[in-house]
């Protein structure tokens, strides 16, 4: 593949086999059999992957990746799916078994995936793979901090996220410009949440959307009641407030929006 047609992909090839390998080995393999590797390209990661005990499938768009792995992994070769993951229907694989994903994820995508896997969550108990590290500290970050956002909260409410590694530009081709982050996501016991699930979501963007203003203003589309508003948690800023402090937040408004 040129680098021309990498950067159009917006992936960087990761060509250090330790890397790979430390990527690998962070999914436990626990309650489930199955893998889906987004973005395989030639297969660094996928090598590791297929020596476990484990039925792994990929996910690729581009053709020459598809080939080169065609060729080289044939015990792979009909587990490879040529489609686009964000607009593919994974059930068509899966059915409605569990499985994990895995990968390198393209920069230009990689908030995209994160969301197609929280609405997928009830068949993902876990997620491991490489953002670019700012989004990957955000997704793993706490109230409080001042890259604490939509991502955290959304992913949090759901999933326990753990940063792993920061991983160097030097060991891809083509060099990013920045560095990468490895995170791990672990499925929550009780990933259903005690509110509106979509007022959740609602709820988190538009608060975070005026990040520096107060909820109390923040929220004014909602047209709540005096008397909710009047509740000190309206005085505070978005990123005051925890996963379930969100939580609680979304139940106020539903109560009072009802």
């Amino acid at each position: 593949m040129t680098v021309k047609a990498k950067k159009y992909l917006g992936q960087h090839f990761l060509t250090d086999e330790s890397i790979a390998q430390d990527i690998a080995d962070s999914l436990s393999l626990e309650g489930y059999k199955d893998v889906l590797e987004i973005g395989p390209g030639m297969g660094v990661l996928t090598k590791y992957l297929l020596k476990k005990d484990t039925k792994t499938h990929v996910i690729e768009i581009d053709t020459e990746s598809v080939d080169y792995l065609k060729n080289n992994y044939l015990n792979l070769a009909d587990r490879i799916i040529e489609k686009d993951f964000l607009k593919y229907d994974l059930n068509l694989v899966f059915k409605d078994k569990p499985f994990a994903i895995i990968g390198n994820f393209p920069y230009n995508i990689s908030s995209q995936i994160l969301f197609k896997t929280l609405e997928m969550r009830a068949q993902i108990p876990e997620f491991s793979g490489m953002f670019q590290k700012e989004v990957a500290l955000r997704i793993c970050s706490k109230e409080g901090s001042k890259v604490y956002g939509i991502l955290s909260v959304l992913t949090q409410a759901f999933y326990d996220a753990e940063y792993l590694f920061t991983v160097p530009p030097t060991v891809f081709n083509p060099p990013p410009k920045v560095d990468s982050g490895v995170l791990l996501l672990k499925r929550k016991e009780n990933y259903s949440l005690p509110c509106d699930e979509k007022l959740f979501f609602k709820v988190v963007k538009t608060g975070f959307q005026q990040r520096r203003k107060t909820l109390r203003n923040s929220l004014k589309t909602f047209n709540l009641s005096d008397s909710l508003k009047a509740n000190t948690i309206f005085g505070q800023r978005p990123e005051q407030l925890s996963v379930s402090q969100f939580i609680a937040l979304t139940s106020l408004i539903e109560n009072d929006i009802n």
